[in-house]
């Protein structure tokens, strides 16, 4: 039987893949968001036909316009994220700490305004969680353990 090559490489801690299946998961449902209110209003139908404000207040499509773009940004940061987050990159954890904050903010302003997406605040919640695990945080750089510390 041959020996099996010892690798230098990070084993990565399940916590990790917890929080990239949550990322997955996030993605999915903020493209959802991103397509949803373009197709109630009937963007890709008749296109835009109506103004997208009225004085200083947001019409209806405005509203539906905009929302999209904030979900299709998180969307496409998430993914980048997601990707220096699997390759182990110390970026990535402060970026997606970052990240998962503002779409905490972003789903408690919905559920002020009767929108609330349970799934997205329990995907950021385990997200925030997990990203705070000690094994998770040594191997990101984040925190290390000094013996001159104690």
């Amino acid at each position: 039987m041959a020996k099996r090559k010892k690798s230098n490489k990070k084993k990565r801690p399940i916590a990790v893949t917890v929080i990239a299946v949550a990322i997955v998961v996030l993605f999915l449902i903020r493209l959802y968001q991103v397509f949803e209110p373009l197709i109630r209003n009937n963007v890709f139908s008749i296109g835009i036909t109506a103004p997208l404000l009225t004085g200083w207040k947001l019409t209806i499509l405005g509203s539906a316009i905009l929302s999209s773009a904030i979900y299709l940004i998180l969307s496409v940061v998430g993914i980048v994220v997601l990707i220096g987050f699997l390759r182990l990159r110390p970026w990535s954890w402060v970026l997606l700490m970052a990240w998962t904050g503002v779409s905490l903010i972003i789903s408690l302003v919905d559920y002020l305004y009767l929108r609330a997406n349970f799934a997205v605040m329990a995907s950021n919640v385990i997200i925030a969680f997990a990203l705070n695990i000690t094994d998770v945080q040594r191997i990101y750089g984040i925190r290390r353990d000094d013996a001159s510390s104690l």
